[in-house]
């Protein structure tokens, strides 16, 4: 009932304090304290801080702001002084969090353990998904990866516990379903040793995918820095429906923009044809955003997003965004780097590839393109799940088709696999029926982990350089990406798509026109697929694989065998030693397309890890030499003999020689791995130097104490020979914006200078000549313990 006595009290009080020019205070959006997840009760969402910056920094810059915009500046660490211009500055950032699987987990915390810390600064997680091997099914898969693994796992397990980290152990699902379904807010900024970790922009928040240095930089309270991201504009309009879905909106933005278009940018999505997608749905568009080489990729928030989150049991988290919902949208008027329409209800289905994510083709020319270009047009295996596309609307859509098919008497014809993207959403379509549908069409049901979006897939249907055709729902597709075989034509689709083309058997099966027989000899054609976009029941969260840091974690032993072969303490890579660089050999000219994955391979090598010797066994074996058009085969310009590149990379560095590497285009693109930085580095290698970077890759370059350099005139890459000797001049005056010169000398002796620019900034240098940013970072904690 209301108390009028109260009310008249509280009245008399307030004109008492406005007498006394002590007016009550506008409610703040800080006053309200919303836990950031379930599993951290004490960390909360801070819109306050983005409230306060964002008043700073409109008064500063007087336009208005995009939605990415909006979140960046206001996680500024300083927003009073930082300089904002994009594409030129570097952003120092705040993050909420932070998150690792367990593959880069392990390299990002033995170099936490160097830092010198007993905590983490900011709420993290590490996710076990990437040490499980898909064999013969999730059950038997998951049992053989805890006996294979048992003292990685057990290592990060009393690692978090240790620094007080969340621990997701294996068989809880892949990180960023997790992420989805536990940490993502709108608003929020994390980051993650992982490319797709923008995954998270499905919720509105900007989620970046990092090197683990840079993850240990913030969990030890460090801001992180970005080059401040342009920002590109995709406006969806109209309605999406039938056979397209959210896979098909970033497939065709991939075929626009390519795998170079969105470096160093934002992806920032909006238009009426938003309401049209679920949550789950932008999800996966942002996820394989990181394609086209986008920093992320974001949503503004919406009713979907609500929807979600309630789901999730997080309706406080809702609520709170709604109240908040005036930052969590680009201002009227703001303006875009670049701007792409599309009409979802003119949208087709589009399968990508083979070979590259970008080669987008819409189904109804793709039947024509198989042929045209010879590919092999019996499909092998189709393949649906991963972190971009298992939620329970793209299971129950698979479902509907695959439960249609057998109404008909069929089976699949080709091999197919489903891997579910977490312990939740395997739980809750075992109890919905999906997994039976699945399992009685022929479907093997997978590990909830990556498997074989990331290479973890024994595959023995078909030999190695055997010529074939998959198809999968997963986000990435370079060459012997899912199996490690160079003669693999992989093509990524939605998962409805994949799904009708396992019954057909063939790629140039086209299912919103085509017809197949029934077991009753009758053609039929399948309707179009059907699913929730949220289970009707509710989530069933299955068995519980989270472990929460102790309350006492000062009694915890690391577990770190000296003897291990799968993982190993680090040792502090040397500082520069202030001499300039001269006649140094070309370890490799890299000719073409050089990936993470070329450099530094999966598969098999992520069982090193955490052991930088025996990983940097792999360092850039997949790349192409352009001496003589083959891989992992170099001369060694000591003793003229072609060897692996790394041998020939250690043999220089035993014998003190310094080495460099040339590179093409978008150089390092793929991945976060940092081993792909690390392993130059531990085998002597000083400079990287290409016609351009991919923007990850160039960070952790630097964060390694190694020169990330690019030529000032891309066409310089052909002036170089493999047999030229370089030096590199101007480091003893190494400085934001001031190039350096490569000094080549051919054969004959003759010299040739070549402009080198970089993008290095005063923080970044010192990261060269202290020999690493955890150089520097455990050099600046000694000194304020001795002080």
């Amino acid at each position: 009932m209301f108390n009028l006595s109260n009310r008249t009290a509280s009245a008399v009080r307030a004109l008492q304090r406005l007498a006394a020019g002590m007016a009550t205070a506008a409610p703040r959006i800080g006053d309200t304290k919303v836990p950031m997840s379930l599993h951290e009760k004490g960390a909360f969402i801070n819109y306050q801080r983005i409230e306060d910056n964002l008043a700073i920094v409109r008064g500063r810059l007087n336009r208005p702001l995009t939605l990415s915009e909006k979140v960046l500046y206001g996680h500024l660490d300083n927003a009073h002084y930082q300089d904002i211009e994009r594409g030129v500055s570097y952003l120092k950032l705040r993050p909420d969090r932070v998150a690792c699987q367990d593959a880069t987990a392990q390299m990002a915390l033995l170099q936490f353990m160097s830092a010198g810390m007993d905590t983490v600064a900011v709420p993290a997680t590490v996710h076990c998904d990437h040490l499980i091997e898909a064999q013969v099914g999730g059950v038997k898969d998951l049992e053989r990866a805890n006996k294979i693994n048992k003292e990685v796992y057990d290592f990060l397990a009393t690692a978090t516990a240790k620094y007080g980290l969340g621990f997701w152990k294996p068989g809880s699902g892949i990180i960023h379903q997790i992420i989805l379904e536990n940490y993502a807010f709108p608003g929020g900024l994390m980051i993650g040793t992982d490319s797709h970790t923008p995954n998270a922009g499905g919720l509105g928040m900007i989620a970046c995918g990092v090197g683990g240095a840079d993850a240990v930089d913030v969990m030890a309270d460090i801001p992180w820095e970005l080059k401040c991201p342009k920002v590109i504009g995709v406006k969806l309009t109209g309605k999406i429906g039938g056979w397209t879905t959210p896979k098909d909106v970033i497939l065709k933005v991939a075929g626009e923009l390519t795998v170079k278009g969105g470096t160093g940018a934002i992806v920032e999505y909006m238009g009426s044809g938003v309401e049209s997608l679920s949550c789950t749905g932008m999800a996966t568009i942002c996820n394989m955003g990181a394609e086209i080489g986008a920093t992320t990729s974001l949503f503004p928030w919406n009713k979907r997003m609500a929807d979600y989150l309630n789901a999730t049991k997080r309706p406080e988290i809702a609520k709170y965004a709604e109240s908040f919902k005036h930052n969590l949208a680009a201002d009227e008027g703001a303006e875009y780097d670049r701007f792409l329409e599309i009409n979802l209800t003119e949208l087709e289905p589009h399968i990508n590839g083979p070979f590259t994510p970008d080669l987008a083709t819409p189904i109804s020319k793709f039947a024509a393109e198989v042929k045209k270009n010879g590919w092999p047009e019996e499909l092998k295996v189709g393949l649906i799940g991963s972190c971009t596309n298992s939620s329970y609307e793209d299971m129950s859509r698979s479902a509907s088709i695959a439960k249609e098919a057998a109404s008909h008497g069929l089976k699949t014809k080709s091999k197919f696999t489903i891997t579910p993207g977490s312990e939740q959403i395997r739980a809750t379509i075992a109890r919905d029926g999906q997994i039976g549908v699945f399992e009685d069409v022929g479907g093997v049901i997978l590990a909830n982990a990556c498997g074989p979006c990331i290479g973890q897939w024994d595959r023995q249907d078909v030999k190695k350089g055997e010529k074939n055709s998959i198809i999968t729902s997963y986000n990435r597709n370079f060459t012997g990406r899912n199996d490690a075989n160079p003669a693999t034509h992989a093509y990524v689709a939605s998962p409805d798509l994949v799904t009708a083309m396992a019954f057909a058997g063939r790629l140039t099966f086209n299912p919103l026109t085509d017809t197949l027989t029934g077991a009753d000899g009758k053609e039929f054609k399948f309707s179009a697929p059907n699913g929730a976009e949220l289970p009707p029941r509710g989530y069933d969260p299955g068995e519980n694989t989270f472990q929460p840091p102790p309350a006492d974690r000062a009694s915890v032993q690391v577990a770190v065998d000296p003897k291990s072969d799968r993982l190993q303490v680090l040792q502090p890579f040397k500082p520069w030693d202030g001499k300039t660089p001269e006649d140094l050999p070309i370890l490799i000219k890299v000719q073409g397309k050089c990936t993470t994955d070329h450099i530094s391979a999966g598969g098999p090598w992520l069982k090193y890890r955490g052991h930088l010797q025996n990983i940097s066994q792999n360092c850039l074996i997949g790349a192409v030499n352009a001496e003589n058009g083959e891989a992992n085969k170099v001369k060694n310009q000591l003793t003229g003999e072609w060897a692996g590149v790394p041998q020939v990379a250690a043999d220089y560095r035993d014998k003190g020689i310094k080495w460099v590497v040339i590179g093409d285009s978008n150089y390092g693109e793929g991945s976060s791995r940092e081993h792909a930085a690390l392993e130059p580095r531990y085998l002597g290698g000083l400079a990287i130097i290409v016609r351009s970077f991919a923007r990850i890759h160039e960070t952790n370059l630097k964060k390694q104490g190694m020169l990330a350099l690019t030529f000032a005139d891309p066409a310089d890459y052909d002036k170089i020979s493999p047999s030229d000797k370089v030096s590199i001049l101007g480091l003893e005056n190494f400085a934001p914006g001031k190039n350096l010169t490569l000094r080549v000398k051919k054969q004959d002796g003759s010299t040739q200078d070549i402009a080198l620019a970089h993008s290095f900034n005063e923080g970044q240098i010192e990261w060269f000549k202290a020999g690493s940013a955890l150089n520097l970072m455990a050099a600046k904690a000694k000194a304020r313990a001795a002080a």
